[in-house]
């Protein structure tokens, strides 16, 4: 639990850091929806990760419906993703994001495929998805 809230306190302080518009941590614990979707997707992601999948899922879509965000329980996300003006985001299942990422409003890390293996891109580490953004794994086989 205290490995959890450090993560979050992390998240926070990070947000802080690239937003020029932010003026202390308390405003984007209490105000900012790409902090908050993460602390839903944290928690849904720990009841994945443990088979509790309805439940996950449940956390997911009440995240998704307070922030406009849509992130799966099963993607795997990184320390100190900063997701900024966070309307109409959404993360694949099998989404990988790495440390140190932005994320701006109206972006996509979907798949185009059926597959229940591997069908969402991954993002590495330092990468910043432009608003609009729809980044598509496909999965055709050659």
């Amino acid at each position: 639990m205290l490995f959890f809230i450090k993560e979050l306190y992390e998240d926070a302080k990070n947000i802080k850091q690239k937003d020029p518009a932010c003026r202390n941590i308390f405003e984007v614990i209490v105000l900012y929806p790409g902090f908050h979707i993460l602390v839903f997707h944290r928690i849904a992601h720990f009841l994945y990760v443990y088979k509790f999948l309805f439940l996950a899922r449940l956390i997911s879509q009440l995240g998704r419906f307070f922030t406009g965000i849509e992130i799966h329980p099963g993607a795997q996300i990184g320390r100190k993703l900063f997701i900024d003006h966070g309307m109409g985001i959404v993360i694949g299942e099998t989404s990988t994001i790495g440390n140190n990422c932005t994320i701006y409003h109206n972006s996509t890390l979907g798949g185009t495929g059926k597959d229940k293996q591997k069908r969402h891109p991954d993002l590495g580490d330092n990468v910043m998805v432009g608003a609009g953004a729809k980044i598509l794994r496909t999965n055709k086989s050659r």
